[in-house]
């Protein structure tokens, strides 16, 4: 065979390659480069580490962004009001996690947070990392929850003692409005099919009017494959069958077991991004609420994995309509986990926190 002939094949996978790595960019508008403010929650426990991993990384990246920087821990009372209104100012904040004591009337400032800015839609976004073993393959779920109401809504009361009446909540409004979020979701990310997890075989009332709003929203989308599941079924074929799953529209309670689940699969819940958010503002974190504090030890030692809160930050830049940023610290981030060569406890590594940002800044291209 002639070397011309044999150089064809060459040339195409050059082209081939060439074309791959060019993208198709938005038009901005004057001003959008502005940097952007973004409050910054540190938070409890791990927050502290994993969110000054995202302040090195944007640093490092040169991301048009810059941040506010407020001490909010779970003991206290309430948010800050200075907080809240640096989040309606801002309308996108990066918070660590903020522990929440068990029983004793402390409110969690996570609700306080979703309640007060109307962060009806949480997001986690739990896929197969390529690099990273799991039990199961082609696992790529999106986990939308209803944030603001349910099992949540905080209505309890001791009616005599010794008994405790606590009330759940669902509403039509907040139900359609989850519904239409999850199948907007779907349709815009060219997603195939919407589940919807409950419990309507035993509440029928409440968990009807979510079904009854979820069925009525599935028709204005012909073209997205609609379907139930009971949500003890749902866990089962979670763990045995996760692949058949593609975007999960759930209410308050069930999303957070079923996220927490699906990010377990997928390769533990300190690599799973997510954020909550509203017509107006967004809030970004870790995805899996497990673990998103860590153990003293963890912080200690300062190995907690921030890989989780990178990814989520990856989704504020997108949310920012910066996707060039967001595309350069997701792919760093991918490169770092596909190596193995710097990874945290969890992932079967021994490195640090400071290791993992290190690796990530050096693969920043």
């Amino acid at each position: 065979m002639s070397t011309s002939r044999r150089s064809v094949p060459l040339l195409k996978t050059l082209i081939t390659q060439r074309t791959h790595r060019r993208t198709v960019t938005y038009m901005p508008r004057p001003g959008d480069g502005a940097p952007r403010p973004v409050t910054l929650i540190p938070g409890d426990g791990i927050g502290p580490l994993v969110t000054n991993a995202v302040e090195q990384v944007m640093e490092a990246m040169h991301a048009p962004v810059y941040f506010e920087k407020y001490e909010v821990h779970g003991d206290m009372k309430c948010v800050p009001q200075e907080v809240i209104d640096s989040i309606k100012k801002n309308k996108v904040c990066l918070k660590g996690g903020l522990k929440t004591p068990m029983g004793g009337g402390v409110s969690s400032l996570n609700m306080q947070l979703r309640k007060e800015l109307d962060l009806y839609a949480s997001l986690v976004n739990c896929c197969n990392l390529p690099g990273l073993p799991t039990r199961h393959e082609n696992v790529d779920i999106v986990v939308i929850r209803e944030n603001t109401e349910g099992e949540y809504s905080g209505l309890e009361h001791e009616v005599v003692p010794g008994v405790v009446e606590s009330l759940k909540v669902i509403t039509k409004f907040c139900s359609e409005r989850i519904a239409k979020y999850a199948f907007e979701y779907a349709y815009l990310n060219n997603r195939k099919k919407v589940t919807a997890v409950h419990k309507a075989n035993i509440m029928k009332l409440a968990d009807g009017l979510f079904l009854e709003s979820c069925r009525e929203v599935a028709t204005k989308y012909p073209s997205i494959k609609y379907n139930e599941i009971i949500v003890d079924n749902c866990c089962m074929q979670l763990v045995s069958k996760p692949e058949q799953f593609d975007v999960m529209v759930t209410p308050n309670l069930y999303g957070n077991l079923v996220a927490n689940t699906a990010a377990g699969i997928a390769g533990g819940t300190g690599v799973m991004p997510g954020g909550n958010v509203g017509a107006d503002h967004a809030v970004f974190e870790q995805g899996a609420s497990a673990g998103n504090v860590g153990k003293e030890k963890i912080v200690e030692q300062k190995k907690a994995n921030p890989v989780a809160l990178l990814l989520s930050s990856a989704m504020m830049l997108r949310h920012l309509q910066f996707p060039s940023f967001a595309d350069r610290l997701e792919t760093a981030v991918k490169r770092v986990i596909l190596e193995g060569m710097d990874r945290t406890k969890d992932l079967g590594g021994d490195s640090s926190t400071q290791e993992v940002v290190d690796a990530v800044i050096a693969k920043l291209d």
